[in-house]
């Protein structure tokens, strides 16, 4: 089966998929980096890692259909089975989530439906929350939703600073999304009508 990752940042995420492939620990081939931002650290991770890099920049496409294509086309090319977006900050379209659905993961650092959106680890420190978390799930046609594949919660203490909840949570996410790849892969993610069973055995 053929990964692509797509990554905008740092690629942390990337990294730690990586890691697990390359251990032997996930039976997959990455394939490709999808990458919209040129000046992302994700693309030197990459290329350290002898994975391919497809840059993309939105800026060189006159509509965000265009940009999607171009994007489409390549996933055809090198004949992608599972996307994993990793910090990609794009949202994708209803006609692109279509197009792959339930073969499209995300990573998201919290417990969904709670905090959505960009700033969800500042929200929950911000609001004195007592846990959050993080949710690995399919992407669907909303923003951070869809079919829920693994979460696991994390408590905020009172000693908790932003930078060390930050570091909690980016623990959490790089051994959350390879297991939850992983699972998929072993056919242990069963989806129906929208709802997502997983067996960990």
């Amino acid at each position: 089966m053929n990964l692509a990752i797509f990554a905008s940042g740092r690629g942390s995420n990337f990294s730690a998929i990586t890691k697990e492939i390359k251990q032997g620990k996930i039976k997959v081939k990455l394939v490709i980096l999808v990458c919209d931002n040129p000046e992302a650290y994700v693309i030197k991770r990459a290329l350290r890692a002898k994975v391919k890099v497809i840059l993309v920049n939105r800026r060189d496409f006159k509509s965000r259909a265009d940009f999607e294509t171009a994007i489409i086309q390549r996933l055809e090319c090198y004949k992608i089975d599972l996307i994993a977006l990793a910090g990609f900050m794009r949202l994708l379209s209803p006609a692109f989530v279509r197009q792959y659905r339930n073969r499209i993961m995300n990573i998201h650092p919290s417990l969904l439906p709670a905090f959505k959106g960009a700033h969800a680890i500042e929200d929950a420190f911000n609001r004195k929350s007592s846990s959050t978390g993080v949710t690995v799930h399919f992407i669907d046609e909303k923003v951070d939703h869809g079919p829920i594949i693994l979460q696991e919660e994390i408590e905020i203490r009172r000693s908790d600073t932003l930078t060390s909840l930050e570091k909690k949570i980016h623990a959490v996410e790089h051994k959350l999304y390879p297991q939850a790849i992983k699972l998929f892969l072993q056919g242990k993610v069963r989806i129906r009508r929208r709802r997502v069973s997983v067996s960990t055995l």
